[in-house]
């Protein structure tokens, strides 16, 4: 067994000497010192559109035979039940008794295919849907099955056995091919334009329901919180700072319209982003309506302000707002009825 652990930087890797990393994107970047993926048949050079494609390609056409093989990322792991790294013992074990490893499912609370066009030119699913139509006409109706769910698998984590990882990868690239052929990608920003990863995610919902595998989901544990992320929230700490929340509002829903990902609970792995939107809501109402206590009153330091949205979510919802503790604190804090309302409307823990 090999589980591969892709990454574009230096990173502690499990334990477990079943995992191995691998550099993606190795052909355009510095060497890292770790094996890489532009050796042999390789699409390194192309990293920057196919993402950890480019590893999985690697996998497929040059890896040792291995009868179990898996792709994770260098900071998402799948988690037993006590929260750790699955051990090459326990992922064993479940290729006993299931055809595949993949993450717990997301939902994105509408047809996952809305969801898509929402973020990313939705060209890039009708040429999807093009290339199954030639290339495999049977498999269309499950595409459009899967793309009518709203859910799907995160990331293009999965562990399962190395003939089942060689067919999904013949099927896979195909596509790939057919699209990237076809789809002008010249707009498209750095983050956009890493649309075959984006494509695969989907993709590989599709082949397992295809194939008709058994599935064992698995919760991914998140090592460190994606660097976009990080700068997102530095940004809005800043802006809120120097009171600037009309400003700050205006950045976060331009940012996360572009940028959905940033908000999902593996890149904001403390839930803080909703939580954000909150905060700069009540502060600008507040400031519209002139209230001298308040928010920016008790605080000018966002992750305060976090912590003290957190406390009177948990005071609302556990409707402690009449007790003694609940009115000392929220006298203390300088809470407004305007910040209450706010809060009784989107209870966030």
């Amino acid at each position: 067994m090999t589980i591969y652990v892709c990454t574009h930087k230096r990173a502690d890797m499990p334990k477990d000497s079943v995992y191995l990393p691998l550099h993606v994107g190795r052909a355009a970047a510095s060497d890292l010192g770790y094996p890489g993926d532009d050796t042999g048949d390789s699409i390194s050079a192309k990293n920057y559109r196919y993402g950890e494609l480019t590893g999985l390609y690697w996998i497929w056409k040059n890896s040792p035979e291995k009868d179990i093989v898996g792709l994770c990322h260098y900071r998402r792991f799948f988690l037993n039940a006590s929260g750790e790294i699955l051990s090459g013992e326990e992922l064993a074990r479940l290729m006993e008794a299931y055809d595949i490893v993949v993450s717990k499912e997301m939902d994105a609370k509408k047809p996952y295919l809305s969801y898509y066009n929402e973020a990313h030119d939705p060209a890039q699913q009708m040429l999807v849907r093009k290339a199954l139509s030639e290339l495999y006409p049977a498999d269309v109706e499950v595409y459009d099955a899967v793309m009518a769910q709203p859910y799907y698998y995160y990331g293009n984590l999965c562990v399962t056995r190395r003939e089942r990882l060689n067919a999904y990868s013949a099927w896979l690239f195909v596509i790939m091919s057919f699209v990237e052929e076809r789809l002008d990608v010249s707009a498209y920003d750095a983050y956009h334009g890493r649309v075959y990863g984006f494509l695969s995610e989907q993709l590989l919902r599709v082949w397992i329901e295809r194939e008709g595998l058994g599935v064992v989901n698995c919760p991914i544990g998140i090592t460190q919180e994606k660097a976009e992320t990080t700068e997102f929230k530095l940004a809005m700490r800043q802006l809120v700072k120097e009171g600037r929340f009309a400003e700050a509002r205006g950045m976060y829903d331009e940012i996360l319209k572009l940028r959905p990902d940033l908000a999902l609970e593996l890149s904001d792995i403390r839930g803080e982003i909703p939580v954000i939107g909150c905060v700069l809501y009540i502060l600008h109402l507040e400031e519209e309506a002139g209230e001298k206590s308040g928010m920016y009153a008790y605080s000018k330091d966002l992750p305060e302000l976090i912590a003290h949205y957190r406390r009177l979510s948990a005071i609302v919802e556990e409707k402690k707002e009449n007790t003694r503790d609940a009115r000392e604190y929220l006298k203390r804090t300088l809470v407004t009825d305007t910040a209450l309302e706010v809060v009784r409307r989107n209870i966030i823990r």
